[in-house]
């Protein structure tokens, strides 16, 4: 990896991470604050993993701010409020439902947790000037087969279609594959 890009929008701005707690979040978390940024705003749903990740970050000898928030996606209020009062420059939203079989079993939360809170994520980055929005997305949206993909594929479209409206804001996303030791590997089953 070439480190001067890594740290292009990183160090010393304000980084958000969407699903901080989560596999993918988690690890998000250790490498961006190895590239010094000032501020890290750990934003997850799950008090046990947010705990756990900011109990393990603290461990840091880097000097960046490190601020937990107990919060959703699918709140607009909440993240607006968590953007703008910390003036968020690069957003990795990494907070999705990734486990296929719990979304087929759960379609509707799955679905409103994937799309709407990436819609309201990408709306209040464009609408706060937030700098980059980066969205983890998935192999499974490529010609999905299963609700979980779709819903991600969905996603995906909420941000090509942002892309294309007037704003300040560089929204990209990437596509993982199944990530080893992730809460939704099928590797382990």
């Amino acid at each position: 990896p070439k480190e001067n890009l890594l740290k292009k929008n990183i160090k010393g701005k304000n980084i958000l991470i969407t699903g901080a707690g989560g596999s993918i979040g988690s690890e998000l978390c250790r490498q961006i604050l190895e590239l010094s940024p000032k501020k890290v705003v750990l934003y997850e749903n799950s008090e046990f993993n947010l705990y756990s990740i900011h109990q393990e970050l603290l461990q840091s000898s880097k000097r960046s701010e490190i601020i937990p928030k107990l919060a959703t996606v699918t709140n607009l209020h909440q993240i607006n409020k968590v953007i703008s009062e910390n003036q968020i420059n690069t957003i990795f939203h990494a907070a999705a439902y990734k486990h296929v079989p719990m979304v087929e079993m759960n379609i509707s939360e799955g679905v409103y947790n994937n799309v709407i809170g990436t819609y309201n994520v990408a709306k209040s980055a464009s609408e706060n000037g937030v700098e980059n929005m980066i969205l983890i997305s998935t192999d499974k949206a490529v010609r999905p087969t299963n609700v979980m993909g779709a819903s991600k594929r969905v996603a995906e479209l909420v941000l090509q279609a942002l892309a294309k409206q007037p704003h300040n804001t560089c929204v990209t996303m990437v596509r993982f594959g199944n990530v080893i030791d992730s809460s939704g590997s099928v590797i382990p089953l």
